[in-house]
């Protein structure tokens, strides 16, 4: 091909002609990312400009590699800064370096996992990193998985694979010719990807049987009992029940002992979504508040939160692998031989595939399972000692005990109106004036502050300078 009149640095050359263009520009790069990254702290959050609006003009002609890279500046000094120690409002954070670096690396070979012969390194380690991790949720030598981007496919992944093993007609012929339309069942404060989830599969939102919470925010089994009768008695055909381990605004865990009873005796799929609290198979401390867990038939878990990962970093286990194979494969005949190895693109809800197996990999390996056990074991230090603060304080309420790492609290007031107007303010003043940032999520129908305390450079003088501005506002405004 004639690329001449493309900009010099515009690929690599794979004979090594343009190093010089390609190592100049990468190196500003670099440096950029560097720059911004050991600055974090000293920037805001969220940008002072708030949702600002880019230029998406398509050029005819290259634009020069100077402009290039001043908007490319501009652009992530008006995002997201997850790295200030003040950001503690998502189940966002700073990513491990190794797994900024091992996306760069993946990027450079630019395999896709679609089929083994289209990735022969990644397909295969991310099939064996998947048992092991599997393992670590207590399942046995049958168990693996598939990595996908996000816990909203890892969850219609896991939903495809129980509906179609409860229903083998559905895989060809889909719901409409079920004798009894299918039902599972969800916490109200489950993710809203179940009810994604039942869209796409055809069973659609009001699939999703709601059950209670309790006051600590976990599914109520009387309940759970209670609801599966009863859909049985209205002519539906339950299927599955999905527990939720680290709920999205409370990190509660349900008990998924008792869950797991309820499923066996009524022969359920059990799906465990512990995208976020998951990642506590990794301390010898906390995995305890995962008993039962390992009698799951599938769970969906999020490295990308609690492991630090870039994003995206997810995935879907199963405690029996082969269902995959039997309730979703669909066979690539235009591949090549595999010598028995199952393409993962024949068994995931994704075709072309990302290699983030690599950046998983990179990460496990550079911080080791001490490392992570630590990490987690000072998030509940931290969660502890700002909790605390909470309760020292008697214009605040709390939702509860907190169970992971997350804290949910609010400044109370007589009104809920006022009540939520009021917390609105807060957040705003929050951020002003002491640089942290609470998300204001809507909790049991009103609006709560919500603390994450993951970020692994926030400490107690970061709690310490939040409380000083949450005292300086309520002098105000109470």
């Amino acid at each position: 091909m004639n690329i001449e009149n493309l900009p010099p640095a515009g690929f690599i050359d794979p004979r090594g002609a343009n190093r010089a263009e390609v190592e100049r520009l990468a190196r500003a790069v670099l440096e950029m990312v560097l720059t911004l990254a050991t600055s974090a702290a000293a920037r805001a959050p969220l940008p002072a400009s708030g949702f600002p609006e880019r230029s998406a003009f398509i050029p005819g002609a290259p634009v020069a590699e100077d402009e290039l890279l001043a908007e490319l500046s501009e652009i992530l000094a008006d995002s997201m800064n997850a790295a200030n120690p003040g950001y503690v409002g998502h189940m966002d954070t700073m990513p491990t370096l190794v797994s900024m670096l091992g996306d760069l690396a993946a990027a450079s070979v630019n395999n896709n996992l679609l089929s083994l012969e289209m990735s022969p390194v990644f397909s295969r380690l991310e099939d064996a990193l998947l048992r092991e991790i599997a393992g670590l949720f207590g399942f046995g030598a049958k168990a693996g998985g598939v990595m996908v981007a996000g816990g909203t496919l890892a969850n219609l992944q896991a939903l495809t694979i129980a509906r179609n093993a409860k229903f083998a007609a559905s895989r060809e012929s889909g719901v409409a010719r079920l004798e009894k339309p299918p039902v599972l069942f969800a916490s109200e404060a489950a993710h809203t990807s179940l009810d994604k989830a039942a869209m796409i599969l055809g069973l659609g939102t009001e699939a999703v049987v709601k059950v209670a919470t309790g006051a600590d925010s976990k599914m109520e089994g009387e309940d759970l009992r209670r609801k599966i009768r009863a859909a049985r008695r209205g002519g539906f055909a339950p299927f599955c029940v999905v527990a939720t381990a680290g709920t999205t605004v409370t990190g509660s865990i349900d008990p998924l002992d008792e869950i797991a009873d309820v499923a066996a005796r009524n022969d359920l799929w059990f799906h465990v979504d512990a995208a976020y609290g998951g990642a506590l198979v990794f301390s010898p401390k906390y995995k305890k508040l995962l008993a039962g867990i390992e009698r799951a038939d599938s769970v969906t878990f999020n490295p990308q939160k609690w492991l630090y990962v870039a994003k995206t970093c997810a995935m879907a286990l199963f405690r029996d692998r082969a269902a995959l194979e039997r309730a979703f494969r669909v066979s690539a005949p235009y591949m090549g031989d595999t010598g028995g190895f199952t393409n993962i693109g024949e068994i995931s809800v994704q075709g072309t595939h990302h290699a983030d197996v690599l950046k998983l990999w990179l990460s496990l390996r550079h911080i080791g399972k001490n490392g992570y056990a630590r990490l987690i074991e000072e998030s509940y230090k931290l969660t502890d000692y700002f909790f605390a603060q909470v309760k020292k304080r008697a214009f605040l309420q709390a939702a509860g005990a907190p169970e992971t790492n997350l804290v949910c609290f609010r400044f109370a007031t007589g009104d809920e109106a006022d009540a939520d107007a009021l917390n609105a303010r807060a957040q705003r003043h929050l951020l002003r004036e002491a640089q942290t940032f609470f998300s204001l999520p809507v909790y049991r129908g009103n609006r709560w502050l919500r603390a994450v305390l993951l970020n692994p450079y926030a400490d107690e003088r970061i709690v310490d300078r939040a409380f000083a501005a949450i005292d300086d506002f309520a002098a105000r405004e109470l």
